[in-house]
């Protein structure tokens, strides 16, 4: 069976280092790395009297898990200006309850730089935010700013299409 249907001599899947990261209508700069979209359902033994003695399984509650998103530490205050929304240091008078939320796109593409794949992820707010990593005199590493975004599901947008070329 062909993996693909538009480019059904195509084997490979596609890389995963190619993506970008969007919210308020704008790509996020300088994003490195974001974590797996994952769901989990949880599972309910159910017995009827006079079944057998094994249970079935009900699908019960689906909870999705925290997005991390981690960005190398530069001027832009994308991380941070969303972080404070939630909660800031003057405290939570300073909350704003009408904009914490966003919807966030996640477009992956190829390796000729089209989009191939587009997941939206609906409400999300940041529950976590580190300005800026363990400093050491003696290291070499890039500084690394993250955000952790608690979210209320995702969705794949069905609208992108595999393109045309391999």
């Amino acid at each position: 069976m062909a993996k693909f249907s538009v480019n059904t001599e195509r084997f490979d899947p596609y890389r995963n280092f190619k993506f970008k990261i969007k919210w308020d209508g704008v790509y996020v700069a300088g994003l490195s790395k974001c974590s797996a979209l994952k769901k989990t359902t949880e599972s309910s033994d159910w017995r009827e009297g006079g079944d057998p003695s094994t249970s079935r399984k009900l699908p019960g509650k689906t909870s999705y898990e925290a997005i991390t998103m981690e960005a190398g530490v530069t001027h832009d205050a994308t991380f941070e200006d969303w972080a404070n929304l939630v909660n800031n240091f003057e405290g939570d008078a300073s909350m704003s309850l009408k904009n914490f939320r966003k919807d966030v796109t996640i477009d992956v593409f190829n390796l000729q730089g089209s989009k191939v794949l587009s997941y939206i992820v609906h409400r999300c707010w940041v529950s976590e935010y580190q300005s800026l990593p363990e400093l050491d005199a003696s290291g070499n590493a890039v500084m690394i700013q993250t955000i952790k975004l608690e979210n209320e599901g995702w969705e794949r947008d069905k609208s992108v299409t595999e393109p045309t070329e391999s």
